[in-house]
């Protein structure tokens, strides 16, 4: 026997199979919310990873120092609308008189604080740090530096170094160029790359899974045509479950000197799990040993997620370009507010000085009206150029508003010594996960390094972990593994999405745990788990 309905499914599987798992939840959205007008279930959309929360008192004091920015400019001309530019001389006793008249202002003292790290930290020029704030604030100038402005890039480079697993070290160890969220990140670098000729079409690059869906889908393009290799995160611990983790024989695949480039998401998406001290150590290992000139880009987004976190920016950093967002931690994917971190000595800078000499004289070419010396533009600096299709380097960059309030967030992390707001954020997601995990028949297993922010359930994994392997060969035989996903759509108004449209497991779903009420996840644990006790009727039914 098997389940009402599940033949309409299985064509509805085929009609979608090939999108992306972000397309076919606009299919499962569709079903939910025609489940939703029936009046018989809420909609629950946990198919996204925009958090319900947001970091309030960095915005006060983003909008509080708007305020202060735009009286500077009435100092300079106020003609009804009409007023002027901010100006540098006596700024900062303008600023201390604003403190001083506005203690009412909301988040004037994160605002002053920021102030003061720059200052006591940094060594800042006072009245130069306020101005490069209110400058950029307004919104008046194009970005100068077009990478980062000086002073924030300091500061945002102390909240990177703390956030991505070390002490901020003495010297600068890394260059950032400020970009408009990770995705952006991503084009701008998988661009560079190819016009760099770092990769070039029908290279071999590596992937490690389960993986952000574009990472799957951008290397195919015909674009891009990459071959790729995927390096599994397949690791069972005694119990039979995923711990997500990469084995060592997974690992090796990258000893592969044809392997030019090595993409992750750390911690992973959807897993949400931290590659682990083993596997980085065995990383390194590998790469000194056996490919010393791999390429790796790490997309840490999820970082600030878990307890003392390892990037391999920073343990890795010679072959690494660092993407990081700000988006999830401070609830800003609105913002677009990202960045790419390269060590000042890498390994990129070393292969374009190998490129043969007629790729080196073409790469003249491309960069030569930036500079009489072409061949010293570093890497990161020709990604800021291509981002502009190189004939437009000098208006690119981030918007400067978006500079001052990343600044601002910045520090407000740096200053928060207890991580109060830290623990909070990884507060709600684990408390997520648990409601969830109460609510399905399943014992919760809390891997090491998870940031709880998605939860990746594995139906094969549950169905031999409770019943048996005869359980586990008739939901094979009998069903589609998205079959799951349309029956929660069209009974309980859920959507969630798919493992394996990110590489994962075939038998997995993914819920994200950041973006609905607590109590949502209570209503999606007993969904799923009435689901899967329908398979488990039928197939006793067959017995």
């Amino acid at each position: 026997m098997i389940l009402k309905g599940t033949e309409e499914i299985k064509e509805l599987v085929k009609e979608y199979k090939n999108l992306s798992p972000f397309e076919l939840k606009n299919k499962l959205i569709a079903m939910a919310k025609s489940t939703e007008k029936k009046g018989v279930a809420t909609f629950l959309n946990a198919g996204r990873g925009n958090p319900n929360w947001t970091a309030s008192t960095p915005r006060q004091a983003f909008f509080t120092l708007g305020l202060f920015a735009v009286e500077e400019t009435k100092r300079d001309v106020e003609k009804n609308d009409l007023a002027g530019m901010p100006y540098v001389k006596d700024i900062d006793m303008h600023f201390d008189e604003f403190v001083a008249n506005n203690k009412h202002l909301p988040g004037l003292d994160l605002l002053s604080g920021v102030i003061e790290y720059g200052v006591k930290v940094h060594g800042f020029n006072k009245n130069r740090w306020i101005y490069e704030l209110v400058d950029a604030i307004i919104g008046d100038h194009y970005p100068m530096p077009d990478r980062m402005l000086h002073c924030i890039e300091k500061v945002v480079y102390d909240y990177l170094m703390q956030e991505m697993g070390r002490v901020i070290p003495k010297e600068v160890t890394h260059d950032l160029f400020a970009v408009e969220g990770g995705t952006a990140a991503m084009c701008y670098i998988f661009d560079s790359m190819m016009a760099n000729h770092l990769l070039e079409k029908g290279d071999h690059i590596a992937l490690m899974v389960p993986i952000f869906t574009p990472y799957l889908e951008i290397p195919h393009l015909s674009r891009y045509a990459l071959k790729v290799t995927n390096i599994h995160a397949s690791e069972i611990n005694e119990e039979g479950r995923h711990n997500w983790q990469y084995p060592k024989e997974e690992l090796d695949k990258i000893a592969d000197k044809t392997v030019k480039a090595l993409f992750l998401v750390n911690p992973s998406n959807p897993p949400s799990v931290a590659i682990n001290d083993e596997s980085i150590i065995y990383m390194k290992q590998i790469i000194k040993e056996k490919n010393p000139k791999l390429m790796i880009i790490t997309d840490d987004v999820y970082g600030t997620f878990t307890n003392n976190f390892k990037s391999l920016m920073t343990e890795i950093p010679e072959q690494t370009i660092g993407v990081y967002s700000y988006s999830k931690y401070f609830g800003v994917t609105g913002w677009r507010l990202g960045l790419i971190a390269i060590s000042k000595k890498n390994i990129f800078d070393q292969l374009i000085r190998e490129l043969p000499p007629e790729v080196i004289s073409d790469l003249d070419h491309r960069y030569g009206a930036l500079t009489n010396n072409p061949r010293d533009i570093t890497f990161i600096d020709r990604i800021v150029a291509d981002s502009r299709q190189v004939a437009l380097n000098h208006t690119a960059g981030l918007s400067t508003p978006q500079q001052a309030q990343m600044a601002i967030f910045s520090v407000f992390a740096l200053l928060d010594k207890e991580n109060c707001y830290k623990k909070q954020t990884q507060e709600i997601c684990h408390r997520r996960l648990k409601l969830l995990y109460d609510h399905l028949d399943l014992p919760l297993y809390l891997q090491p390094h998870n940031t709880a922010y998605y939860s990746e359930i594995d139906l094969l994994v549950w169905a031999r972990v409770k019943y048996n392997e005869e359980f586990v060969n008739y939901l094979e035989i009998h069903y589609a593994p998205e079959d799951i996903l349309f029956r929660l759509a069209q009974e309980y108004a859920i959507v969630l999405l798919n493992g394996n449209g990110f590489k994962g497991p075939d038998w997995s779903i993914r819920v994200s745990l950041a973006n609905l009420p607590d109590e949502a996840y209570a209503q999606i644990g007993d969904a799923i788990n009435a689901i899967f006790n329908q398979y488990v009727e039928a197939w006793k039914q067959t017995k």
